[in-house]
């Protein structure tokens, strides 16, 4: 209890130097438990969601996939007849058909797209008894006609779709027409999903393109019924060409497509949150061995007075349990803010998530507290174990505890050999054969290069921040050889403060190097392969109306199809897998140039002609003139002649298995052919922009597709890595921030540490501005001594990972050079504000109480 009191006692009388390391607490802990909450509330909205539309037992066809959305373009669908027999089974009060179709485009009178912009899906149907589980007619009537439609309330306000005004439905089957004549709001959570209601007719004939049939059957038990016992009193009537369904399960299924994306999120988020945390415990260690060290007297006297080492590592440990628990406590409640200004955000963008569904599991705070103080007490353990070292003889001392210099040798030893060996490990990462081989290696190269810069750190130290002195200092005069010589001082606090920052900056620079290399290489293959002018193609498959416009463009020399089918491939040494056929029209050898190392690629759009890969034709001994058996889903199985083996080192079409459209129609079923996923054209030669013009005008009543000349393509390429590293480099963010808070502390407590000091600069003559200004430089150094080990590391590893991205066809290395130099710049500025409250206090002490400090 004596310990515990103390170490209270302790806290509270250093409770401003420990702020800054709780708050690193908080952000860490709060960026967990805010992931957490926003990802369980998320799954609580889509729950809650499928839940509520599901009968008591859905009835599916067997080939129907839970996204909805097959290949062809129509959803799969079961007669009439099945509804039939479903109403004579035992315990079905009820049965209904359903229509519902998620590969549909809505667009307004103005001829925008009515869809979310969140990537929600857009989902037409008929209405049904069903729906009224889920929804509510607040506004006109259902539909009852051809010519009628109903939306649901968020997509009419959105959009301020009023009734009375028309919009046009594109499906696979062909677009048609339809006036407002109601709005339906949902009862619960509608994550974003817009929703259009035909009558039923309406909806069987234009979206699947035929009469009688439904893509599910909705059955409501009798009273009594339980859905187990329905289910199988339904499935007894049907054969095995059904899907039967309970609700739970129509859920569960609905749900697990959601879950999996959410975990995706999760994972990822928590990964940043665990930068976090590790950019903290530097910030916490440091924090505690300052205090430690200031305290060398004090704790001497304890030793003295009959206090054990273990008493004293215990009172240091304590201290840190409080800071832990305090930090933990706050940054739960601050990640549950944090989750709901996310849920605010993604209102804002489209996705509409209520504070009603909020999710926060009692799982959620045990983790963050647990993370929170077992992250604490860990970081501040070396600290304790050295205040426990400190002898009663330390009592006599003037400050602070000699250097250990055989634990530095060791420590430097150590570093070296583990930064030795995450060289070898990237070395040989880059020698790699296999991308697959050359990851484990690159992730175990990264982890020790890490481990040993931070271990080497203050070894790096004294010749770094000689080196930026000598060239960013000495212009300042004895003020900034002042600032140099307490960088130097101490070199471990120095290498542990410039290692947070290192962390976070090493991960900046590794992802701009492999973004920008990623760019530089698609924009370099796209110069030397893509032979076509124009591109075409959007989120929803290019329907055959869309296909036609193009095709009907003056100014087109030819238009090239391209479709993708599954297909199971049976290779001369009997071995089968699961893989796609690309089909194409001829004139795709012309707008994309591929190399072959057999055969020639024309030769593969012949009749019952194709091609593979270098990769699967080394896999499996395949050799121009060989034949491959194709069963083609949905249709027949082909023998098809290999005419070509195209050269795999490459990126776009990496593997492609080409063959005709003539063939692949030969073998499968009008009816079961895909859309196509793609459109490349060719303007006539000296009519390019002619052509642009003229293939946007055709394309324009068509918004869910994108026509891009190669400009257009290698922008938006360079745009979308663009948007993805900025969402990065914001999640990386929260660790600069901690990193920040850790020189914030650091000149806190040295400026503690150097009073009497100070105040014997100042009475010899040293300025206010001066002492300032020697603060504000010693940030300036080590934010500069963190930003260029970090951003030299992060170069390192980014190089190593393009030479993996080189064995899949990304071969041109590019370093961000504006980029990696804006960071470097702005860390001085990340310096100058962190020093900014430490240097004001140093600024505004008394003079003669500075020197008279013991």
């Amino acid at each position: 209890m004596t310990v515990l009191k103390t170490s209270a006692r302790n806290f509270l009388a250093h409770k401003g130097r420990m702020a800054l390391s709780a708050v690193a607490v908080l952000l860490s802990v709060a960026f967990v438990c805010g992931t957490l909450v926003f990802t369980d509330t998320m799954n609580t909205t889509f729950d809650k969601l499928f839940a509520v539309t599901a009968s008591d037992v859905t009835v599916l066809p067997k080939a129907a996939k839970s996204d909805g959305t097959p290949q062809n373009g129509k959803p799969e669908s079961l007669p009439a007849s099945a509804l039939a027999r479903v109403r004579q089974a035992d315990g079905v009060a009820s049965a209904e058909g359903a229509v519902s179709s998620m590969n549909v485009t809505v667009v307004n009178g103005d001829n925008e797209n009515m869809g979310s912009t969140t990537g929600a899906p857009t989902i037409a149907g008929n209405w049904t008894h069903n729906d009224l589980r889920s929804m509510e007619i607040t506004s006109g009537h259902a539909p009852r006609g051809p010519g009628e439609v109903m939306v649901d309330a968020d997509t009419a306000a959105k959009h301020h779709l009023r009734a009375g005004d028309e919009l046009r439905t594109i499906a696979v089957t062909g677009d048609f027409r339809a006036r407002i004549v109601g709005v339906a709001t949902f009862k619960v959570t509608n994550p974003g999903a817009a929703v259009v209601y035909f009558d039923t007719a309406t909806a069987q004939r234009e979206l699947l393109g035929a009469t009688g049939r439904f893509t599910q059957l909705h059955v409501t038990a009798a009273p009594g019924v339980s859905d187990t016992r329905l289910k199988r009193d339904v499935s007894s009537v049907l054969d095995g060409s059904y899907r039967v369904q309970t609700r739970a399960e129509n859920a569960a299924e609905n749900s697990q497509g959601v879950g999996s994306f959410m975990d995706v999120i999760k994972y990822a988020m928590l990964g940043f949150a665990g930068i976090a945390f590790l950019v903290g415990i530097f910030l916490i260690i440091n924090t505690f061995s300052m205090l430690v060290a200031q305290r060398t007297r004090e704790i001497g006297l304890m030793r003295a007075i009959g206090s054990s080492r273990k008493q004293v590592n215990r009172s240091v440990l304590a201290e840190s349990l409080i800071l832990g628990v305090v930090g933990s406590v706050l940054g739960v409640g601050a990640g549950v803010g944090l989750a709901v200004g996310l849920m605010k955000l993604m209102a804002s963008m489209g996705m509409d998530l209520s504070t009603r569904d909020l999710t926060v599991k009692a799982a959620t705070p045990v983790v963050g507290l647990l993370l929170g103080v077992v992250v604490t007490v860990l970081a501040a353990y070396l600290p304790a174990r050295r205040a426990g070292k400190v002898s009663p003889m330390a009592a006599l001392r003037d400050a602070g505890t000699p250097a250990d210099g055989r634990a530095g040798l060791v420590r430097g030893l150590a570093g070296l050999v583990l930064t030795g060996a995450g060289v070898f490990a990237l070395r040989s990462a880059a020698a790699a054969d296999k991308a697959a081989d050359g990851s484990l290696m690159l992730g175990a190269g990264v982890v020790l290069t890490l481990i040993g810069f931070v271990i080497v750190g203050p070894l790096l130290a004294g010749g770094v921040v000689r080196v930026i002195g000598a060239l960013l200092l000495r212009m300042f005069g004895p003020v900034g050889r002042l600032a140099e010589r307490n960088a130097l001082r101490n070199p471990r606090r120095t290498g542990a403060t410039g290692a947070a920052l290192m962390i976070g900056l090493a991960l900046v620079a590794c992802l701009s190097v492999v973004g920008s290399s990623m760019v530089a290489s698609a924009t370099d293959e796209l110069d030397r392969s893509v032979g076509a002018d124009f591109i075409v193609q959007g989120q929803q498959r290019i329907v055959p109306k869309a296909e036609q416009a193009m095709e009907r463009t003056p100014g087109l020399a030819h238009v090239t199809r391209y479709k993708d089918l599954a297909a199971v491939m049976t290779s001369p040494d009997g071995r089968s897998e699961h893989t796609t056929v690309t089909a194409a029209d001829p004139s795709y050898a012309q707008d994309l140039r591929r190399v072959t190392t057999a055969g020639e690629l024309t030769a593969a759009y012949g009749e019952d002609a194709m091609s593979v890969g270098s990769r699967y034709a080394k896999k499996h001994h395949v050799r121009v003139g060989d034949t491959l058996t194709v069963a083609f889903d949905g249709g027949a199985t082909a023998k098809l002649k290999v005419a070509a083996v195209t050269d795999d080192d490459v990126a776009i079409d990496k593997g492609a298995r080409y063959t005709s459209i003539a063939t692949m129609k030969k073998y499968v079923p009008a009816n079961r052919i895909p859309p196509n996923e793609i459109m490349f054209a060719k303007a006539e030669k000296g009519h390019e922009k002619q052509a642009y013009a003229a293939l946007k005008k055709a394309m324009k009543p068509y918004p869910q597709y994108q026509v891009r000349d190669q400009t257009d393509y290698k922008q938006e390429l360079k745009d979308q890595v663009g948007r993805l590293l900025n969402m990065v480099y914001g999640l990386l963010g929260l660790a600069i921030v901690v990193a920040v808070l850790g020189v914030v502390n650091t000149l806190a407590l040295s400026v503690v540490e150097r009073t009497r000091e100070i105040g014997l600069m100042r009475a010899i003559g040293l300025s206010r501005r001066q002492l300032r200004r020697m603060i504000r430089l010693e940030s300036v150094v080590i934010a500069l001594f963190g930003a260029l080990l970090g951003l030299g590391l992060g170069m390192g590893w980014g190089a190593t990972a393009q030479k993996l991205l080189a064995l899949e066809g990304l071969k041109v290395l590019e370093i961000p050079w504006p980029t990696i130099i804006g960071v470097f710049v702005g860390s001085a500025f990340v310096g100058l504000f962190a020093a900014l409250v430490p240097a004001f206090r140093a600024g505004r002490m008394n003079v003669l109480n500075a020197i008279a400090t013991d």
